[in-house]
């Protein structure tokens, strides 16, 4: 039997209130109309089994055992928590004022070395807002604006601490290649040029930081040559012979990880030809890339195909002025044709409430012809395919992380609401959005 909505109000605050006095973590199971898992097809009249923090099981209600004492929410429709693939929520506040805005440090162009995890505030208000609408799970960091802006993590949208709720640190590399990185008057970059001349000597100082390392780790690998150059010298001292230590450099240290294939770089890049600059640096210095926002996409299907690249797609109902004017509704939908793995993010404003809802933003490619179920995936398991996260989050799976969004009904649909969130199989949140 399905709960009308004052009934599942009164479910929900008694998941609430017994949850709060267990100690232990008391199972919870998940019943509604429709379960979309965006795994495969929806279940009707479905069952999500929650224990310990990860689905326990899923099936049709009635075909799936509920375990004793299991606290029963039930709903319209249940889908995986959504995931925000690109935000800067957490270091951005949700007011436009200095205590609440580390997303962007302008001291210096160049500042690969900054780690969102030292500026993220888990507690921050706008965490809480998008949270409240489905949002579990966001890929955060520095905002575009200098060319390395800084490090980007991955974090559920809960805790007190950044321990609690960081999944991975260091994902990736924030870059920007566009006017807004640029710099007037005489300070560098002032040029697109400038900027591709600037990236290319910090990737080929890293280069050679790390051969020198691997020098030093190995110093079989250079006996040969040592043994060529030390014919034209009979007598080398010990202090000579004694390798000099190799001093930290935080900043070429983060982008060797780059190099290594450790982090992605993540290059905001609108117009076509920043999008043609960002390829050519991938394929030049061989590292994987995300392009970031990507407005002229559409322009730049067979080129981004061609390099094998995702594209983290800019909101849909972002501002096409600027180096977005050429933005398009239908972008989504020619992304998902050429099956080029793209999601769609909330990305970043300047302006009150600094961030927009990835629910919404599907939606409306929904209306412009990307698919139904593509529009759920470039929310859910499609960001975390690509930002690697998929074997916890993403889908309703069995093993998975017991992360879910209840809605009251389609959960694209504009008077829908969000009646329930749940991460790591606790109700976290049940504020109707």
């Amino acid at each position: 039997m399905i709960l009308c909505k004052s009934q599942l109000t009164v479910a929900i605050i008694a998941v609430v209130l017994s949850c709060g006095h267990s100690e232990a973590q008391q199972p919870l199971v998940v019943q509604a109309k429709k379960v979309i898992t965006a795994a495969g097809k929806t279940i009707e009249n479905g069952t999500v089994v929650c224990v310990d923090g990860k689905i326990k099981a899923i099936g049709k209600t009635g075909e799936v055992a509920i375990p004793e004492k299991a606290s029963i929410m039930q709903s319209e429709v249940a889908m995986p928590g959504m995931i925000d693939v690109r935000t800067c929520a957490g270091l951005s506040g949700i007011l436009n004022v200095d205590h609440d805005s580390d997303h962007l440090e302008s001291s210096s162009p160049l500042q690969p070395e900054l780690r969102a995890i030292d500026a993220y505030n888990p507690r921050e208000e706008l965490v809480e807002y998008i949270r409240s609408f489905g949002v579990t799970t966001i890929h955060t960091g520095h905002a575009p604006g200098e060319l390395i802006s800084g490090q980007t993590l991955i974090a559920k949208t809960i805790g007190n601490s950044i321990e609690e709720a960081l999944i991975v640190d260091g994902r990736a590399i924030a870059a920007t290649l566009a006017e807004a990185s640029s710099k007037s008057g005489k300070s560098s970059p002032g040029t697109r040029g400038k900027q591709m001349a600037m990236l290319r000597t910090l990737f080929i100082e890293a280069q050679e930081l790390q051969a020198k390392m691997d020098a030093k780790a190995n110093p079989k690998l250079t006996e040969k040559s040592d043994a060529d150059s030390s014919k034209q010298s009979d007598k080398v001292s010990d202090k000579e012979k004694k390798p000099e230590p190799i001093a930290r450099n935080l900043r070429l240290e983060a982008v060797m990880q780059v190099l290594a294939g450790k982090k992605a770089i993540l290059i905001t890049a609108d117009r076509a030809q920043d999008i043609a600059s960002a390829i050519r640096l991938a394929e030049e210095f061989k590292i994987k890339i995300w392009l970031d926002s990507a407005a002229d996409a559409h322009l730049m299907i067979p080129q981004i195909k061609a390099a094998g690249i995702s594209v983290l797609l800019h909101p849909s109902m972002a501002r096409a002025s600027g180096e977005k004017e050429n933005q398009s509704f239908l972008t989504a939908a020619k992304l998902q044709a050429a099956q080029i793995p793209f999601a769609i993010q909330g990305g970043f404003e300047a302006y009150v409430p600094k961030v927009r809802v990835v629910l919404f933003e599907a939606a409306i490619a929904a209306a412009h012809g990307l698919s139904y179920e593509a529009a759920i995936e470039s929310i859910t398991i499609s960001p975390a395919r690509i930002l690697g996260i998929q074997d916890r989050v993403g889908s309703l799976e069995v093993g998975k992380d017991a992360d879910l969004a209840l809605y009251d009904g389609d959960p694209l649909e504009y008077t829908t609401h969000c009646v329930g969130v749940i991460i790591n199989g606790k109700v976290v949140s049940t504020t109707k959005r």
